[in-house]
């Protein structure tokens, strides 16, 4: 049965070739063209499943250039697969833009679920899965990476990194210094390969056994980091002298909708801080 006319989002193995799934399979095998971060990755992939299509690279460098075909071929009722070297393709993959230029123009785009490094690592590193984010890599340099390690000190949710292995010695010595030594965090390296391994600790203990064997510096990681318990907003001084004067007269749930108008804040943290001052023995 012919595909509908459709550009196909194909995740891919991360490393166990058994992990790819029928529905793919059934794609890969029936799709007109095939787009491919490098076809001489991928080559391994269709040689191992018998798998013939018709393939054309699609990479950073010349994603803009391939729309106009791409848009072409879909007109000419063609179905096309997109795939990245491993995992769902777009997640620090290219992607987007073709993806974006095909909604923007009415075009028909099914996404498949598959495999995905950062969710395997995150479901089995032991650290909060409830709310994260994905960091995708790191800056490459380390002043820009302590910059953007600075930024992160307020996230509250769990963070994911992807990072190279010559770098990761270096990116946990930065987090060390901008995060400090017992912060806690968990790298997945090698996932779903022979030498898969998890390593879960402090930075400070994990960086130790980086730097204590060299074979742990191998293989492309992903780093599961706690998130940092959030603080309470502080309020302007003109709002907190507001919030006491009028909540002798006011209910304090009116008195916070009020404020937080007024200075741009959160409600909540209003009446939290109402709650604080009738609490105090000289309110």
């Amino acid at each position: 049965m012919k595909l509908l006319s459709a550009l196909y989002i194909v995740p891919t193995p991360i490393g166990h070739f058994d992990d790819i799934t029928k529905r793919a399979l059934d794609v890969l095998s029936e799709v007109d063209w095939i787009a491919c971060e490098d076809t001489r990755t991928s080559a391994k992939l269709f040689n191992h499943f018998g798998i013939k299509a018709k393939t054309f690279s699609l990479h950073e460098h010349n994603e803009v250039q391939r729309l106009s075909w791409i848009t072409e071929q879909l007109d000419k009722d063609a179905s096309i697969a997109l795939i990245s070297d491993a995992g769902t393709p777009l997640i620090s993959d290219p992607g987007y833009k073709v993806v974006a230029h095909l909604r923007e123009h009415g075009y028909q785009v099914t996404a498949l679920p598959g495999a995905c490094a950062a969710i395997a690592a995150l479901s089995a590193a032991g650290i909060p899965s409830d709310r994260f984010c994905f960091e995708g890599f790191l800056p490459a340099k380390s002043a820009s990476r302590q910059g953007k390690l600075q930024d992160l000190l307020q996230e509250s949710r769990t963070m994911i990194f992807y990072e190279s292995p010559r770098r990761a010695v270096r990116t946990l010595e930065d987090m060390a210094v901008i995060w400090g030594e017992t912060h806690r965090i968990a790298i997945a390296r090698e996932l779903t390969k022979v030498y898969e391994t998890f390593l879960f600790g402090s930075v400070r203990d994990v960086l130790s056994r980086l730097r204590a064997d060299e074979n742990q510096q191998k293989g492309e990681m992903v780093i599961v980091c706690h998130g940092f318990k959030s603080k309470p907003q502080e309020l302007p001084r003109e709002a907190l002298e507001m919030l006491s004067l009028l909540c002798q007269d006011l209910p304090l749930k009116q008195v916070s909708k009020y404020i937080a108008i007024a200075f741009k804040v959160n409600k909540n943290t209003v009446y939290q801080h109402g709650l604080s001052l009738k609490k105090s023995p000289l309110a």
